[in-house]
């Protein structure tokens, strides 16, 4: 007989039994790419926009949506979203309920200084009890490596010959306990 407990709020499941879909896009104007800095009083981090796909949505929809929340970005404004890099997370978190497993697709796009110039400055995710600020920043892809990205994308971003190089392999290192604390 089957269990009718919700994993999803059981805090005796066992980590990483849910999969989860994340995707993100670096948007490039020119040389410089938008990541969202989150200011915490813990720490300070960067991550490419984007959030989780929901059940039955297509990925590239979850894309420009995200883009469009995120970013104010109306799809008709950038160029065609190419996969860049995979990156499988199974990361223990604080907290009672029991991690999920993260797939984040990471996408390329670029758009132009004319949608740059309108596109947002700032992004509020909900948070418990109210709203998180994150800023909008556009940096040089080049200067990432050693920038607190999560998922840990910053040595790869800067590494890229040209914001448009051709990926030869779109499998980034997994982010597991043994490479990445959470904070």
């Amino acid at each position: 007989m089957a269990s009718s407990s919700n994993s999803s709020t059981d805090s005796t499941a066992s980590p990483f039994t849910r999969i989860k879909i994340r995707v993100g896009a670096l948007v490039f104007c020119r040389d410089e790419v938008a990541l969202i800095r989150r200011d915490r009083p813990e720490s300070t981090h960067f991550t490419p926009p984007g959030g989780n796909v929901e059940h039955g949505e297509d990925l590239i929809a979850a894309l420009r949506r995200e883009l469009s929340e995120e970013l104010r970005l109306d799809p008709s404004q950038a160029g065609r979203p190419e996969l860049l890099w995979v990156i499988d997370q199974m990361v223990s978190r604080p907290g009672a309920t029991p991690p999920p497993r993260k797939l984040h697709l990471i996408y390329r796009i670029h758009v132009s200084p004319e949608v740059r110039a309108v596109l947002a400055t700032e992004e509020y995710d909900e948070v418990p009890g109210g709203h998180e600020i994150g800023l909008i920043q556009w940096i040089d892809y080049r200067m990432t490596a050693d920038l607190p990205i999560f998922p840990p994308i910053g040595a790869a971003l800067a590494a890229l010959p040209s914001p448009s190089a051709a990926i030869t392999d779109a499998a980034l290192p997994a982010v597991t306990d043994d490479n990445y604390v959470w904070v």
